[in-house]
C-alpha cells in the first residue's frame, strides 16, 4: 500500500480538518451556496457545487441524497454562475444502473427547467463504462448534462472520440483515483501531457473542454496553444478546487474574459468531508504546506 495513503489514513479526523478545512465550504447547502456567492461577488469566479459522499448503499440514503440535490436546485436556480456536480455512487449505482440513471435523469430534468448545468463526476475505473453509458443516454435528452474524463486512463482518448454526436461539456482532469499500471499512466508528468493533448482532441470533436488543473505551466501552455490557433475564449474554461492558492492565475484568466469555475464541496455530515480531504491529502501531500502558507500568510 502507498505509504502516503497509510500515513493519511492514520491521521485523526480533527487533524485532517485543521489542515484541510479551507477545501470544504462547510456543512449544509447554505455553506456551499454562500461560498459560491462569495467567489462570484468578490472574484468573478464561477462554481460547481458538490455534496460530498460516496458509496451510498441503502435506498433510503440514496433518496435522501436526491432530495438534497432538489433543494440545491431550488436555491441555485437564480445563480447563472453556479452549476452542480454529482456522483453515481451517491445516487444508486450500487443497486442498479436503471435506478441510478433514473435518479440522474430526475435531477437533470429539474435543473434543466431552471437553466442549471449538471456535471456527472467520474469515479474509479470500475465505474467508467457504466458512467459513460448513463451519460450518453441522458445527454440524448438534455443539453445541460456534462461529464468528467480522466487523462490518466489509457482509454480516455478513445472515450472522447466515441463520446456523443452532440456537443458536450467535458471536465478533463488527471483524476484523483490511483489506478493500476495496466489501465493508467503512473507519472503525473505523463498525465498532464496527455491532458494537454486531450483538450485539443475535445475541441476537434466539437466539445467544450473544462480544463481542470492547478498546474500553472500547463494552464499557460493550454492558453498559448489555444490563442495561437484562434480558439474563441468562450469555447472552453478552466476549473480548480476550492482552497488551492491560485488567486493571481485565476484573476489573470478572468481578466481575459474567460470562466474560471471553482469546485465547491460541502457536507451534510462531517465524516464525508473527512473522507474527501484524506483522499486529497494522500494525492497531494503538499496540500498541508499550502494550507499552512495560507494560514500564516507567508
Amino acid at each position: 500500500m502507498d505509504l502516503k495513503r497509510v500515513v493519511v489514513d492514520l491521521m485523526p479526523a480533527p487533524l485532517v480538518r485543521t489542515f484541510a478545512s479551507p477545501y470544504i465550504a462547510g456543512k449544509g447547502i447554505a455553506s456551499g451556496v454562500a461560498k459560491a456567492d462569495e467567489l462570484h461577488t468578490k472574484l468573478g469566479l464561477y462554481s460547481t457545487v458538490d455534496l460530498l459522499g460516496e458509496e451510498v448503499f441503502r435506498r433510503e440514503d440514496v433518496e435522501a441524497t436526491v432530495q438534497v440535490y432538489f433543494r440545491m436546485i431550488e436555491v441555485l436556480k437564480d445563480r447563472p454562475f453556479a452549476s452542480i456536480s454529482l456522483k453515481p455512487t451517491q445516487l444508486g449505482i450500487n443497486e442498479s444502473m436503471a435506478y441510478c440513471q433514473d435518479n440522474l435523469r430526475r435531477i437533470t430534468a429539474a435543473a434543466a427547467s431552471h437553466g442549471l448545468r449538471i456535471t456527472l463526476d467520474m469515479e474509479d475505473r470500475h465505474f467508467t463504462d457504466i458512467t459513460l453509458q448513463m451519460f450518453k443516454a441522458i445527454r440524448d435528452e438534455f443539453d445541460n448534462f456534462g461529464i468528467v474524463l480522466q487523462s490518466r486512463l489509457f482509454r480516455t482518448s478513445d472515450d472522447i472520440k466515441a463520446l456523443h454526436a452532440k456537443p458536450c461539456r467535458v471536465r478533463i482532469c488527471i483524476g484523483i483515483y490511483k489506478e493500476i499500471a495496466e489501465v493508467a499512466l503512473q507519472s503525473k508528468a505523463d498525465m498532464k501531457a496527455k491532458l494537454f493533448e486531450q483538450v485539443q482532441l475535445l475541441l476537434d470533436h466539437g466539445h467544450y473542454p473544462e480544463i481542470a488543473t492547478h498546474d500553472e505551466p500547463l494552464v499557460r501552455r493550454c492558453m498559448e496553444h489555444l490563442d495561437k490557433h484562434g480558439v474563441p475564449k468562450d469555447a472552453y474554461e478552466f476549473q480548480m478546487l476550492l482552497g488551492v492558492p491560485r488567486t493571481e492565475l485565476q484573476q489573470e484568466i478572468v481578466k481575459r474574459g474567460q470562466i474560471v469555475r471553482i469546485y465547491v464541496p460541502f457536507a451534510e455530515e462531517w465524516k464525508y468531508a473527512v473522507h474527501y480531504l484524506k483522499r486529497r491529502l494522500a494525492a497531494n501531500p503538499a496540500m498541508a504546506f499550502m494550507v499552512m502558507k495560507n494560514m500564516f500568510g507567508s
